[in-house]
């Protein structure tokens, strides 16, 4: 399979590419030193991503930011990072990219544990998980030409550990290669419409 990983260079990008490229032709996207540049919160440069690599037969993404703060420090502006950024970031992908998908290929989005599992400062990275989650539930009803739609929802990273841990205290952190799995199960398998978590 051809397949486009967006976010190639992050922890979980890495650790998905070296799951994904023992079988299948990787196209690496990102915002810098990738095969294709991508700014997911530009629709123009996604399109100007899918013209770039034509068609392809899976899209794996693994990027979205968004800001951490308290609420009562949270402002509609700091909210629409992550409303640009990991929620429309990842539905746009989606959108754009059908049309250059084969039949039978499938998106694969990321959501994450935050959503099912409240941490401070996490209200608005939990709203565009939770956003993600249902647009993928919804999606997966209507999608053309046998086309899949899927997402991963992982907890804290162990690679990450070192930088965010004290933001999860008693989680337990899995590692990146584990997480990988389940985007190899989603774009592999048969299953559309599914959120699955890495706990």
């Amino acid at each position: 399979m051809k397949i486009v990983v967006v976010g190639a260079s992050g922890t979980i990008g890495q650790a998905v590419i070296q799951e994904l490229e023992k079988k299948h032709e990787i196209i690496r996207a990102g915002r810098n030193g990738q095969d294709v540049s991508v700014d997911i919160t530009s629709v123009v440069s996604i399109k100007n991503m899918y013209e770039q690599i034509g068609k392809i037969d899976a899209v794996v993404s693994t990027t979205g930011g968004a800001h951490f703060a308290p609420i009562t420090e949270l402002t509609p502006e700091l909210n629409e990072i992550g409303i640009e950024s990991k929620l429309k970031g990842q539905i746009n992908l989606v959108l754009l990219g059908m049309e250059y998908m084969n039949d039978g290929g499938s998106f694969t989005l990321t959501t994450g544990i935050m959503m099912d599992d409240p941490i401070p400062l996490g209200a608005s990275a939990a709203m565009a998980n939770g956003g993600v989650k249902a647009f993928v539930k919804s999606a997966a009803i209507e999608m053309p030409r046998g086309i899949r739609i899927n997402s991963v929802s992982p907890n804290v990273l162990q690679e990450s550990w070192d930088k965010y841990g004290e933001f999860f205290p008693g989680f337990e952190a899995v590692p990146a290669s584990r997480v990988a799995l389940a985007y190899r199960k989603s774009v592999e398998g048969a299953q559309t419409g599914q959120n699955y978590e890495v706990y």
